[in-house]
């Protein structure tokens, strides 16, 4: 069985055990949070709409972190204009526990 969850302005397909890294979530770590389902999907076919109206995807936080540093470097030719910045996107790391309709 495998679902198709939402956080954020992303969407992630999921089954009971993956390990996923979303956007940033307001929880500590080992806290347990739930997931809206879009679709859910076992051996007697796909769901979506009213039908996963109910389901729920729970997941326990196991880290908050960043990402690897990403440099961006502006610059303007013949100008000697230039700027280099760095970011780092947050991220939370959770451990799908189980999919409940």
């Amino acid at each position: 069985m495998y679902a198709i969850i939402e956080n954020g302005s992303k969407q992630y397909r999921v089954s009971e055990g993956d390990v996923i890294r979303v956007e940033k979530l307001g929880a500590n770590v080992g806290d347990s949070v739930d997931f809206k389902v879009l679709m859910l999907a076992d051996e007697n076919g796909v769901k979506t709409g009213e039908e996963v109206a109910s389901a729920k995807v729970t997941a326990t936080v196991q880290a908050q972190d960043k990402f690897k540093k990403i440099i961006v470097f502006k610059y303007k030719a013949k100008k000697n204009e230039r700027k280099k910045q760095g970011h780092r996107q947050p991220f939370t790391q959770v451990q799908i526990d189980k999919i409940t309709l």
